[in-house]
This record gives structure tokens, C-alpha cells and sequence, in this order.
């Protein structure tokens, strides 16, 4: 009879979610050697290749995403029988906002682990810009919250620094133009500041939408018609940051924070900060 560890399945669910095993190391808290070790243990007992790791991003064979189905399943259901046996009782909901541009990567995999470690709780996300999600949160609306913010207000942490970049249609020349075409929504935290660092460079500039929908934000930018401002690394697929020597100034950073409303008292919400924290520890 040959069993199946769920502390290596762990490993590689996390593998296979996170991309690769340096984010999967970090996420689990193990070294990047233990993590291959698991992985190589696992393709053993198994008889079979389960990544593919020819390619840059490690990826799946066909026999991995077989498994893989099964190892999700493997572990939740450990999770859950553990949680339900030796945890407190908790049922209820936790309200977290957060922005946009910045659910992935990090939100879904919290989510998950939030779930298989208190089962009664639901976690309702709740997409919006950091104005909108501030406003709520001050109105006792939200439970915890993350925002990017140029700095920390009171009562929040730093999770991270991310930079500001431009960014247009993949082999666009729409930046060349003067003024410069811009395609910011109306509610984007990021707005205000872009139009201050074009000024300051002495670049002239117009804004070509007005509309709070990233939807439309994003179709004008990818017909060339317009160029916007992002996150680093958080420019969808049919876009592409411009490079740095285009001549548009730089913008700067701005900060991921975390704000957790202390009236709600609950345990509950401290595990799910942690694991926002822990999380964003492993990027």
C-alpha cells in the first residue's frame, strides 16, 4: 500500500499555484530546498514527471494536472476535519476591501487558507479604489481593508512598496504624441499625482475618458489612443509597460497598507491580517 503525504500534496498545490518554488517556500514558510525535496519525493513515489521544467515559469505535464485536482481535495479535506476538531467555533462574516489592481497575487491564496483553517467563516471581498474602501472602512463598513497610498495614515501597517509605471498598448507610439493622451479613471488614487509629475516635467497633457470603469480604461489603452499609469507588474495581458528611457518622468512608489478596524474584537480577523501579512512577506 503506498500513501500519499499531505504535507508534500501541500508543497505541491502550493508549486503549482504560486508559479514556482521560491514563492511556495515563502508562502509555506519551508526552505526552497525542503520544497524541492517534497516535489522530487513526490514524482517518485508516483513514478511519474509531474512539472515540466523546461520551461522559464515551471508548469504542469499532463500526469501534474491530474494530480493536482486530487491533492487540492486531499488537503482541504485535512484542513477542515483538523479545523473542526481542535479549533474554536467561530461562524460569521469578515468584510475586506481591497483595491483593484492588487487581489492578485496574494488575496486568492489568503482566501483559501483562510477557508480551510476557520470553515464557518465567510469572507466577503469587496473590489474598489482605496478612496472608496477608506471611506467604508471609516464608517465601521469594513473590517479590514488594504489600500496604496503615497504614505501610512494612522492606525495602519506597511505591507509593501510597489512602483508606479507607465503603461500603453505592446508596440504602441501613442506616448510620443504631445499632450500627452492620458486614460486615468475619475476615482484612480493614482490620478492626481500623474498629472502632478507631468506638469512638474513641463509635459503638456490631456485626460481623453472620463469614467470610473477600469474596463474602458484599459480598451482605450490597448487601441493606442492612450497612455496610463499602473502598478508594476499588475498591467493585464493586452497591455505592457513602456520602457524606462521613454521620456515620461518617473512616478514614483506608492505603499500597500493594511488597516484593520479594532471595534470588531474579533480573533477571526487577526488570523486573516496575518495571513495578508505572511503573504505579502513571500513577494
Amino acid at each position: 500500500m503506498r500513501n500519499l503525504d499531505v504535507t508534500v500534496l501541500r508543497s505541491f498545490v502550493a508549486v503549482a499555484q504560486c508559479g514556482g518554488v521560491t514563492r511556495a517556500a515563502g508562502f509555506l514558510n519551508l526552505t526552497q530546498s525542503a520544497v524541492s525535496m517534497q516535489l522530487k519525493r513526490l514524482e517518485e513515489l508516483m513514478g511519474l514527471e509531474l512539472f515540466d521544467r523546461t520551461a522559464r515559469r515551471i508548469a504542469l505535464t499532463g500526469a501534474g494536472e491530474q494530480l493536482l485536482s486530487y491533492a487540492r481535495r486531499m488537503v482541504e479535506l485535512n484542513d477542515e476535519a483538523f479545523a473542526r476538531l481542535t479549533h474554536a467555533e467561530f461562524a460569521g462574516e469578515i468584510r475586506l476591501g481591497v483595491p483593484h489592481d492588487i487581489v492578485y497575487p496574494v488575496i486568492p491564496l489568503v482566501l483559501q487558507r483562510f477557508a480551510a483553517t476557520m470553515p464557518r467563516m465567510r469572507v466577503h471581498l469587496v473590489t474598489s479604489y482605496t478612496t472608496k474602501l477608506r471611506e467604508d472602512f471609516t464608517r465601521g463598513d469594513m473590517d479590514l481593508i488594504l489600500t496604496t497610498e503615497r504614505e501610512l495614515g494612522a492606525g495602519g501597517e506597511t505591507l509593501s512598496e510597489i512602483a508606479l509605471r507607465w503603461v500603453g498598448a505592446p508596440g504602441g507610439q501613442v506616448w510620443r504624441q504631445r499632450p500627452l493622451r492620458l486614460a486615468q479613471a475619475t476615482q484612480c488614487g493614482f490620478r492626481q499625482g500623474v498629472h502632478e509629475r507631468l506638469t512638474e516635467a513641463g509635459i503638456d497633457w490631456i485626460e481623453v475618458v472620463e469614467t470610473e470603469s477600469d474596463r474602458t480604461v484599459e480598451a482605450t489603452v490597448s487601441a493606442d489612443l492612450a497612455v496610463t499609469a499602473l502598478l508594476e507588474g499588475t498591467a493585464p495581458g493586452q497591455l505592457e509597460e513602456l520602457p524606462a528611457g521613454c521620456g515620461l518622468p518617473d512616478l514614483g512608489g506608492y505603499l500597500v497598507n493594511m488597516y484593520r478596524n479594532k471595534r470588531s474584537g474579533q480573533d477571526p480577523v487577526e488570523s486573516l491580517a496575518e495571513m495578508v501579512r505572511q503573504g505579502y512577506e513571500t513577494l
